[in-house]
């Protein structure tokens, strides 16, 4: 992971209740500082600012994304959320920078490191080591990953959580909330409020590696005869509910594959499709968490590594039942059921005015063309996604459709727009239709 010269011996993850919030206090006073100078340069030059100019600027977002970085946990995930739900609905510069936060978190200092693994595993924890590397692999908003080798050769990834993360999630995600409302660094006309609920939620779960161990173990089974995937192994004996020990899996980040050949890009986009179809008609669970650096690739045996089973969720049978019907519909290229249906189970909310249904008809009609035609969808010339996008943005100040869907599908709806990031940004073409067709009749 880069790391700019200053950052790299790490910066301490502030941990108790009062720091935390005397940092994102700062971080509001410190951009309220700069539209107030903004303010009174643009008056002094005979300019009339508009406080949306003066609050939405780079130098803003950057300040936003360089707290939440440094504080990582519900503060960070909150602002990773919103860059990959709301991206299309943000100034172009607000949302570029919130991106960073999706890859650009900071690791613990090897002081706060070396105590989080003292209170875990006790003072004389590095015996059962052969080496310890302490510059961490990977660093993200619940914790960081270390590697380890073991005396038998054989080698560990080791993900420690963030102090403090846990008991901060719930006064964490109210201050950036409030902290979002009170800046207007997010317009108004953005509902945000389900994504910040939906972003709590899914911490909590992130935060207990008890329940990550079980899906890791999980899905490692489910997987275990598929020479497409490689799992990690749990390691129960170096685990605990702060640290979740697992082999370590050699490999390379899936965005690497941009420069791929074609053939072996629409391959790795092909079986991404399948398996988020098997998870929810198949296996009945999910890992809902679509960010890129849960996907990799192992060159030597020429398979996905899966990763970072936090935000995984069981499926009902009544849901997996509902996404079959409207994607049975979609099949056919029926817009009138796919609504009905998406209406019915809790998509789309009910008794909308005939206008704004035939705005959201339109929409679904564009959605749902690439499934209905049996050909390669081409993902990296993808006029459809900008027609959608465009559409969407018309709607988004509209009261009618400021509309929360359950949970489960909240989380579902995630897992498909993440995918559909990924295939668009390695420009896969795959034949959609043919892949659902193998489990929908």
């Amino acid at each position: 992971m880069p790391q700019s010269p200053q950052d790299k011996d790490g910066r301490a993850v502030p941990s108790r209740r009062l720091s935390r919030l005397a940092g994102l206090g700062g971080m509001a006073a410190n951009i309220a500082g700069g539209i107030a100078m903004n303010g009174a340069k643009q008056l002094a030059s005979g300019k009339r600012p508009r406080v949306s100019d003066l609050i939405l600027t780079p130098s803003n977002a950057l300040k936003l994304t360089k707290q939440l970085s440094n504080m990582r946990g519900a503060a960070m995930k909150i602002g990773q959320m919103i860059s990959m739900d709301s991206g299309d609905f943000l100034p172009k510069e607000l949302a570029d920078i919130l991106a960073k936060l999706r890859s650009d978190a900071q690791h613990m200092p090897r002081a706060q490191l070396s105590k989080v693994l003292r209170s875990e595993w006790g003072e004389n924890w590095e015996n059962q080591f052969l080496s310890f590397e302490y510059r961490p692999i990977a660093a993200a908003s619940i914790g960081q990953v270390q590697r380890a080798h073991l005396e038998n050769g054989e080698t560990l990834a080791i993900k420690v959580q963030y102090p403090g993360v846990r008991e901060s999630i719930d006064s964490d995600v109210k201050n950036v909330a409030a902290l979002l409302s009170m800046t207007g660094l997010v317009p108004a006309t953005l509902d945000v409020k389900p994504i910040i609920e939906e972003g709590r939620q899914q911490l909590h779960q992130e935060a207990d590696y008890t329940r990550e161990a079980e899906y890791l173990t999980r899905f490692g089974d489910l997987l275990a005869d598929d020479d497409n995937f490689e799992v990690p192994v749990f390691y129960p004996e170096f685990s605990t509910d702060k640290i979740l020990a697992m082999s370590y899996i050699e490999s390379k980040p899936i965005e690497e594959l941009i420069i791929a050949s074609q053939q072996t890009r629409d391959r790795v986009i092909s079986l991404l499709i399948d398996l988020t179809l098997r998870e929810l008609f198949e296996f009945k669970v999910m890992q809902t968490d679509p960010n890129f650096a849960n996907y990799r690739y192992n060159i030597k045996s020429d398979k996905l590594v899966l990763l970072d089973f936090g935000a995984s969720r069981d499926i009902s049978d009544a849901l997996s039942a509902s996404y079959g019907e409207i994607m049975s519909a979609a099949l056919t290229g029926n817009t009138q059921d796919s609504f009905d249906v998406a209406e019915q189970m809790g998509l789309l909310p009910l008794n909308m005015p005939p206008k704004t249904k035939h705005a959201i008809m339109d929409i679904l009609r564009l959605a749902i063309e690439p499934l209905s035609q049996d050909a390669p969808f081409d993902f990296g010339n993808n006029q459809i996604a900008i027609e959608m996008r465009d559409k969407g943005m018309e709607l988004a100040g509209n009261r009618d459709l400021w509309h929360v869907p359950p949970a489960e599908m909240i989380f579902v709806q995630r897992k498909f727009g993440g995918i559909h990031m990924l295939a668009t940004r390695l420009r896969a073409s795959v034949n959609i239709h043919a892949a659902i067709k193998k489990y929908v009749v």
